[in-house]
């Protein structure tokens, strides 16, 4: 029993020296980012931007690496499976907090399989509707929906999708019924939204905001809990009838569950101090974003706060994935 014990002593003191080591000398090679969805929207953006900052900070290359599919389950899982020495990090997105519950058989999890590292930015999302829709506030909105039930639609760009579940989030704590029209991707929900082929959407902000601006569609209120900088006078969900009532998209680094501890403070502090650079306050801004910058325990907190948000959504939704 004594040799027992004393050889579990020695393999764990030989394992906090390994990782001491890796710490040490981290990172020894290229950094790996998956994006575990498809080039040029906003994840992959703002990947690439905190990518552009982090190399030099690094020493090393963080090469931005597009894995699409499932709704990010396939880049979330190959990232979940690889080795955890920080040489392989991930963009987590609000999808995969949703996916945590939407799936029935998903091939990790969330808190178990990955280590949280830093919330980037949010980005909020807007409730608009189509010019001819006669409701210009949520209150009119509502109103209107009650007085058809199951007459209104609303577009979304996929199943699980931030957008579908904000609709989703509004219809369970209003009682409204609207009904749900899933196409792949904002661009052509936006192109039937602003046809009059459906009538309201919880959009992405940056993908909606120039139809915004060109009155192709209008505005009724912004899905997060504080109204947004660049749309001062559009009040929020919450404050137009909603209480309680909050969803965004946000954006985060994690590694994989493992990683040393040394080597996730100063991924961290790296990724905080890009965040707050004048120059990407600017670039956010230009894609609607929201800087969030905080420490590795405030973004688990998020995480796990969001995965039980949004279980309620999916709960009374109805909406399952096999």
């Amino acid at each position: 029993m004594i040799n027992f014990i004393a050889r579990a002593a020695a393999l764990m003191l030989l394992c906090l020296t390994a990782q001491a080591v890796l710490a040490q000398t981290w990172p020894s090679k290229p950094i790996r980012y998956v994006v575990p969805f498809p080039p040029a929207g906003a994840t992959d953006i703002l990947a690439r931007w905190a990518a552009e900052k982090l190399t030099p900070a690094l020493g090393q290359q963080v090469v931005v690496e597009n894995r699409p599919g499932a709704a990010g389950n396939l880049g979330t899982d190959l990232v979940a499976k690889s080795a955890p020495d920080g040489h392989t990090i991930l963009m987590l997105t609000v999808a995969q907090s949703i996916s945590e519950t939407l799936y029935t058989k998903l091939p990790y999890s969330l808190q178990r399989d990955l280590a949280p590292v830093a919330l980037i930015a949010r980005v909020p999302n807007v409730m608009e509707v189509h010019p001819s829709v006669p409701a210009k506030t949520v209150k009119e909105f509502i109103a209107l929906a009650k007085s058809r039930p199951g007459q209104i639609n609303y577009a979304s760009s996929g199943s699980g999708t931030s957008i579908h579940m904000s609709a989703e989030l509004f219809k369970m704590l209003t009682g409204v019924d609207i009904v749900h029209i899933t196409y792949k991707g904002s661009g052509p929900a936006l192109t039937d939204l602003m046809a009059g082929q459906v009538s309201v959407m919880f959009d992405n902000l940056p993908s909606s905001m120039a139809f915004i601006k060109s009155g192709r569609l209008r505005p009724i209120a912004i899905t997060t809990a504080a109204r947004y900088p660049g749309l001062p006078d559009l009040p929020t969900v919450a404050e137009s009838g909603v209480p309680g009532y909050e969803a965004s998209a946000w954006f985060g680094i994690v590694a994989p569950a493992g990683t040393p501890r040394d080597i996730i403070t100063r991924l961290n502090a790296e990724t905080n101090r890009a965040v707050n650079l004048p120059d990407m306050h600017e670039r956010f801004a230009q894609q609607g974003a929201i800087p969030a910058p905080g420490t590795p325990e405030d973004f688990g907190a998020h995480i796990r706060a969001e995965i039980a948000k949004w279980a309620k959504v999916v709960k009374a939704s109805g909406a399952k994935v096999d």
